[in-house]
C-alpha cells in the first residue's frame, strides 16, 4: 500500500482524525474594526445572483463580498510595512501549507486575565515538556477564546485580547524556527498591542522575518500538543495582503 492511501485509509478507518478549525464565514461573523480616520475592511456578505429562479433556472450562486482579513485567514508577510518586499498570499510556499503544528494552551491565564501575554518563558515552560518546536512548523496559541466566536461585542471584548508580548514577538520571529503562529483570535496581536513599542509585535516582528499568521481558529481544544499536521487552504490571490482560508488539522487519535 502506498503511504498516501495508507492516510486516506486512516482517515476513513479513524486512526486519524480531520480536525476543521476553521470559523464559519456569515455576515455575523467578527472582523477587526479599526478607530477612524482608519480605513476597516468589509464584513463578509453574500449577494445573490440566481437561486432556481428567472434569473437561472436551474442553479443557485452568489457573489462574496469580504476583505481578505474576514474570518479565519492568513496573514502574508507583505500584509505589514515590515514585511512590504515579502510574499504575498499567492506565493506562500507549500511547505508552509503544510506542516507540522504544536499548541500551547494558556487557556486559563486568558480565562483569569482577558488582556493575558504569551512570554518567553512559557514557550520555555511548553518546551521541557513536549520538546522543541517544530522546525518549519506552526506554533498554535489557545486561549478558549474561540468560544467567544458567535458573540462580535464578547469576542472583540472592547479590546481587551490575549495575545504576545514584544519580547516574545521577537523571538518567535528572529530565534524560533517556525514557519508561522496562530491564534483564536481576530488578530495576531494583543487588543493592546496598538500602544506596545513597537505596536502590533506580532504582525511587525513575524511578518517583516517573512513569517506568517493565522488567525481566528477554532477547535484548538481537540489537537495535541504535539503531532497535528497543519493543512492551511488560501486562495492565491495575486498581490494579496492574505486570504480567508479553510485550516483543517490531521491528528493520530492515539496522539490525543
Amino acid at each position: 500500500m502506498s503511504l498516501l492511501n495508507a492516510v486516506v485509509d486512516a482517515t476513513r478507518s479513524g486512526a486519524v482524525d480531520i480536525i476543521d478549525l476553521t470559523t464559519p464565514l456569515r455576515e455575523s461573523t467578527p472582523i477587526l474594526e479599526l478607530p477612524p480616520p482608519l480605513a476597516n475592511t468589509l464584513p463578509f456578505r453574500l449577494e445573490e445572483i440566481s437561486r432556481y429562479d428567472d434569473r437561472g433556472p436551474g442553479w443557485y450562486w452568489n457573489n462574496i463580498h469580504t476583505g481578505e482579513h474576514t474570518g479565519t485567514h492568513l496573514d502574508a508577510p507583505v500584509h505589514w510595512v515590515s514585511g512590504r518586499d515579502g510574499h504575498d498570499v499567492s506565493q506562500a510556499p507549500l511547505h508552509t501549507l503544510v506542516a507540522p503544528a504544536a499548541v500551547i494552551d494558556m487557556t486559563a491565564e486568558a480565562t483569569a486575565d482577558p488582556d493575558f501575554l504569551l512570554e518567553i518563558d512559557h514557550i520555555r515552560h511548553w518546551e521541557k515538556q513536549h520538546g522543541p518546536l517544530p522546525e518549519g512548523g506552526w506554533l498554535l496559541y489557545r486561549t478558549g477564546w474561540d468560544a467567544r466566536g458567535e458573540d462580535a461585542i464578547a469576542f472583540t471584548n472592547a479590546g481587551h485580547t490575549p495575545g504576545v508580548s514584544v519580547e516574545c514577538a521577537t523571538w518567535l520571529a528572529e530565534e524560533s524556527t517556525l514557519t508561522g503562529f496562530g491564534v483564536e483570535t481576530v488578530g495576531t496581536d494583543a487588543g493592546a498591542a496598538a500602544g506596545f513599542e513597537p505596536a502590533f509585535p506580532c504582525h511587525s516582528m513575524l511578518l517583516g522575518a517573512g513569517k506568517w499568521g493565522l488567525t481566528s481558529l477554532r477547535n484548538l481544544g481537540r489537537l495535541p500538543a504535539t503531532g497535528a499536521l497543519l493543512i492551511v487552504s488560501p486562495l492565491p490571490i495575486v498581490g494579496g495582503s492574505g486570504s480567508p482560508a479553510r485550516v483543517l488539522a490531521l491528528v493520530e487519535r492515539s496522539a490525543e
